[in-house]
């Protein structure tokens, strides 16, 4: 028989008012308290009975009893607020700092749980001020362990490491660990190790790092990803590139994976080393296991095909960016910039700038730099002088590097009227200050120009602001007074040069020989005087070239030796002033016998090149009088071939180059007047500015009507 009963039940519902990301994150006991409900009573019939009863299958389903959330939906609706709808904020989270250059965590929370800060732990911030005290203790180590004695708390594992971790000079960490160690009051776990490491990487003691690595094996602790970091990176900053490749693959062997710390790293060792295959190797590698190269890497890539002049290298690293969505930033853009100028592609580089800009980026002045010598190097005065334009426009930074490139660039392209206009702006910039290397631009384009009066007054205010003279400069006004005939100047430019302590190199040797080559009488004597001071042993050679009686065998072992003395950059120079100077003093076949001499040694690659259809004889490395001699001998063989009837191709030039530089001497201009004078059949192209051009049947006709004259 069913009872019946009927009793009253006291329910306590504690239901915070909370959103579910506080249900995972937890909640203030405060915020808890102030949402609790109050207590509420009701009552609860229910029915009782000694056995189930028979269902009622015959019964309509919609008169079925509601289900238990049916029965309690009012009770909820009655004793249940709403939620609020958007969840409230315990606290204002606090603000944390990212480095924009590092990649994005791939997730990131909506709200971060508050952490609790130091300054609040009376315990921590006790170990802080006690780790600052141990830093700014003597480096002695009875004054060092008089502070340890005064330890607030007891060194246990996390005391200690918080210590460790705060300490900064590496030689008070290293101290410090090593007192950890004699005490033994725990073992002692990688991180002890890595935070150690980290230190003296600091200071960039790679021997003690390594000794401590050594000493983890030996003891049997493990090296984790970040021990093997701390040591390859140590090993990068020290230069010490193979010990980094050593640990790296040591690393690799215990199968560790390499963080993309490591990877950037070891590619830039690869690099360093000119390992160009192994970088590669590493990167195919790293990617096959799944890492994502950050800008670091495309830096170092792009540097490694840039020093190559690898432009299918430096495309390889632009397509594997945007494959990757890696968005460059401004110092892979200067390293991609650079690389495109050794390249040498300067529209690319173009493009690529323009490409930052409109990315968002501002080019500083190492962007500017690289793209205005590559506008240089190319001669694009116009881009380059454009560029100038907008940095002033938009602000850009400009240092004295980049105005002094840009000056330099004007000095190469003969702009005088713009180096000037540069010159004066740098006068009156907060930022930049003339230095030696900006009047020696400035001297450079005066010289170039021939422009004496110039030079003088500039020379003359340098020693008025107390710039110094350097030996470039001295060059450059040596050539300008030179050119103007002004050979009294050139002797007081380089005396009060000297005596201010510039040392004359080859470049400023090869100047004075050049002036020698055009001057007569006393000024000839007056500029040997000075090459006497600078190199004594070329003006001998030079007596000897004009000594008759001094035989072949003599003038080339002389030679060879002063060649041997010589920087690679003024050999060749030297050679052609040697040859005009004996052109000057009517020693034709000495010239020959130099130019023969300066073939065989190398100075001249490329001066001949032939094909089955042309013959070419390149002259534009060739001075005035070294060309003249060329040509001669040029022609010389020429006529041998067709008196001994040998095959010739159907064209033979001869190529003087055509400079973009306005204020340059002109050696087509003095090579057409040569072969005017040698009544040869070459005539100037009207296509190619600087390429003279003969067919065969008009040398064949030359040398024949020669040979006709010379037997009559």
């Amino acid at each position: 028989m069913a009872a019946k009963f009927s009793t009253g039940l006291d329910i306590h519902c504690s239901i915070p008012y909370t959103s579910d990301t506080k249900l995972l994150y937890g909640s203030s006991s405060s915020s808890t308290k102030s949402s609790r409900l109050s207590l509420k009573r009701f009552t609860i019939l229910c029915n009782s009975t000694s056995k189930s009863p028979k269902p009622n299958l015959d019964l309509d389903y919609s008169r079925k009893k509601p289900s238990l959330s049916e029965q309690l939906k009012p009770l909820s609706n009655t004793i249940l607020d709403d939620p609020p709808n958007q969840a409230r904020i315990l606290s204002k989270p606090k603000s944390t700092w990212v480095n924009p250059t590092r990649p994005k965590p791939s997730v990131l929370s909506l709200q971060r749980q508050k952490r609790s800060s130091y300054s609040y732990n009376p315990q921590i911030r006790d170990l802080k001020n006690f780790a600052r005290r141990l830093s700014e203790s003597h480096f002695s180590d009875d004054a060092f362990l008089a502070v340890l004695d005064d330890i607030p708390h007891p060194p246990t594992r996390d005391n200690a490491l918080l210590v460790l971790n705060s300490l900064r000079p590496w030689q008070k960490t290293i101290f410090f660990f090593n007192w950890i160690k004699t005490r033994n009051l725990f073992p002692l776990e990688t991180i002890f190790y890595n935070v150690a490491m980290k230190s003296l990487r600091f200071g960039r003691q790679f021997q003690q790092i390594e000794e401590l690595a050594f000493e983890m094996i030996d003891s049997g602790i493990e090296l984790d990803n970040i021990t093997y970091s701390t040591i390859i990176t140590c090993a990068k900053r020290c230069n010490l590139f193979d010990k980094a490749v050593e640990w790296f693959e040591r690393m690799y062997k215990t199968g560790l994976m390499p963080d993309e710390v490591t990877y950037s790293a070891v590619l830039d060792v690869y690099a360093q080393l000119g390992k160009v295959e192994e970088v590669m190797s590493l990167y195919e590698r790293g990617r096959a296991s799944g890492w994502t190269p950050d800008p670091v890497a495309f830096a170092v890539l792009a540097k490694v095909f840039g020093a190559a002049g690898d432009y299918d290298g430096i495309r390889f690293v632009l397509q594997e960016m945007k494959a990757l969505e890696v968005q460059p930033n401004l110092v892979v853009y200067n390293t991609l910039l650079e690389a495109m100028g050794k390249a040498g592609k300067p529209g690319l580089a173009r493009s690529l700038f323009e490409e930052m800009v409109d990315s968002g980026l501002t080019p500083d002045a190492k962007t500017l730099t690289a793209l205005i010598k590559i506008y240089g190097k190319a001669r694009w005065a116009r881009d380059a002088l454009d560029l100038w334009e907008r940095m002033k426009s938009n602000g850009w930074p400009m240092d004295f590097i980049l105005y002094n490139t840009l000056l330099s660039m004007c000095a190469d392209l003969g702009l005088e009227e713009e180096a000037e206009t540069l010159f004066h702006d740098m006068r009156k910039s907060d930022n930049c200050r003339l230095d030696s290397w900006s009047y020696t631009a400035m001297l450079n384009i005066y010289g170039s120009v021939g422009n004496a009066e110039k030079a003088m007054a500039l020379f003359e205010e340098m020693s008025r602001v107390g710039i110094e003279l350097n030996v470039m400069g001295c060059t450059c006004l040596v050539q300008c007074f030179g050119r103007a005939q002004r050979i009294d100047d050139l002797v007081k430019v380089f005396e009060v040069s000297v005596q201010r302590g510039v040392k004359p190199d080859d470049r400023l040797c090869g100047c004075l020989l050049s002036v020698v080559s055009y001057c007569k009488g006393d000024d000839a004597d007056k500029v040997l005087a000075c090459l006497q001071q600078a190199n004594p042993r070329l003006v001998t050679f030079v007596k000897m070239l004009e000594d008759e009686s001094a035989s072949y065998d003599t003038v080339k072992e002389e030679f060879r030796s002063i060649l041997t003395n010589t920087s690679d950059d003024a050999r060749r120079p030297f050679c052609n002033c040697l040859i005009d100077i004996c052109r000057k003093r009517n020693r034709a076949e000495r010239a020959h016998e130099l130019l023969y001499l300066g073939t065989v040694y190398g100075l001249y690659p490329g001066l001949h090149t032939k094909t089955p259809e042309e013959w070419r004889l390149n002259v534009r490395a060739l001075s005035v009088g070294a060309a003249q001699t060329a040509f001669e001998e040029w022609m010389r063989t020429l006529a041998k071939i067709v008196q001994s009837e040998e095959p010739l191709p159907e064209v033979l030039s001869a190529n003087t180059g055509a400079g973009t530089h306005k204020f340059s001497q002109g050696l087509a201009n003095a090579f057409a007047s040569h072969v005017e004078k040698l009544a040869a059949p070459f005539k100037q192209s009207e296509e190619k500015a600087g390429l003279f051009i003969a067919t065969r049947e008009d040398v064949v006709s030359w040398v024949q009507s020669k040979a006709a004259a010379t037997a009559a």
